[in-house]
């Protein structure tokens, strides 16, 4: 791993010296939207609505499983490897969070959960902490974000699509 805070986007309070970031959006309060979410996590729904290439290609939802998410960025490709952490699987909450390894532009952590509230409703919720990882992702910082923004909003829409497309 790059960093050494692993595993702490399953706190609510995120470490120091990285940017934070926490996102949302609703998928309904439907009796299978719960359901629905969580299996379109499980197949990387959200990474593929986005764009993203995995190898392997639906990596095993499990501690220790190493990937590499591919995306394009222009016309160039952007290859993050990662290692997921944690795996969380409650009767309201399924997702994941993964890790960057060396070769990643960032460093830090990054969760994807699919959330029953108490009212019914169901979210899908990303949180993440990073920081650039190298020289070039320093300097080339207002687009990296701009670049991950992007990409957080399509893997939101991407994994709402597939639950409120499926209904």
């Amino acid at each position: 791993m790059t960093y050494r805070e692993v595993g702490a986007t399953r706190d609510s309070e995120l470490p120091s010296g990285y940017r934070h970031d926490r996102h949302s959006v609703a998928l309904g309060s439907q009796s299978g939207a719960f359901d629905l979410g969580r299996e379109a996590i499980r197949q990387w729904r959200a990474h593929r609505s986005a764009g993203a290439e995995l190898v392997p290609q639906v990596p095993p939802l499990e501690p220790g499983t190493v990937l590499a998410v591919s995306m394009r960025t222009g016309p160039i490709w952007v290859t993050a490897p990662c290692r997921i952490v944690y795996v969380t699987d409650e009767s309201d909450r399924f997702g994941f969070g993964y890790g960057t390894l060396p070769g990643h532009p960032e460093r830090g952590e990054e969760s994807f959960h699919v959330a029953r509230k108490g009212n019914g409703s169901v979210t899908f919720d990303i949180v993440a902490f990073s920081r650039p990882a190298d020289l070039l992702a320093r300097l080339g910082a207002p687009i990296t974000r701009k670049v991950q923004n992007d990409v957080t909003n399509r893997y939101l829409l991407g994994l709402r699509g597939c639950v409120v497309g499926a209904e």
